[in-house]
């Protein structure tokens, strides 16, 4: 899945950096929207596997970096849903509609929808919060498990 979520914010850099008629720009975008929703549909996966697995996953350490670290991972998963969420609601309410891996998913509408749309509006921001929640996350992995506990949690991470 970071491999996955890599390409999904080179898209979205791309997108935003590149001018308009680009040929690296129109590439990497044309990926992004099949891109999300697998992305969608493996971290509601993950979240319910998580969730079924709660009491056999490693406790946090006690106190205010516990509590970060907490905070920290429900900020990711929260955006991890709401983001692609935001628009699914949208293509759901647009005369566009959506189709996933040559499967119409939703079908265009006569007129667009204004409430399914609003919440779009912020996709793109935060998307951005996301990609900077990650890099915080494996920033702090790194300090904290590898320099400072010196433990092995990156290690069974990588698998």
């Amino acid at each position: 899945m970071a491999l996955l979520f890599a390409a999904q914010f080179l898209s979205a850099a791309a997108h935003w950096a590149l001018p308009r008629e680009n040929a690296t720009r129109e590439l990497l975008w044309s990926y992004h929207y099949t891109l999300g929703a697998t992305l969608f549909l493996l971290v509601l996966l993950r979240g319910a596997w998580g969730l079924a697995n709660l009491p056999r996953r490693p406790e946090h350490t006690g106190g205010l970096i516990g509590r970060a670290a907490v905070a920290g991972h429900v900020a990711i998963y929260a955006l991890m849903v709401i983001v692609p969420f935001t628009r699914l609601l949208a293509a759901a309410g647009s005369d566009r509609g959506f189709t996933y891996l040559g499967l119409q998913i939703f079908a265009p509408r006569e007129a667009e929808i204004a409430w399914m749309q609003a919440p779009s509006e912020l996709h793109g921001e935060m998307g951005w919060v996301l990609a900077l929640l990650i890099l915080g996350h494996i920033a702090m992995a790194v300090i904290w498990h590898r320099l400072i506990r010196r433990d092995d949690v990156l290690q069974r991470m990588a698998g």
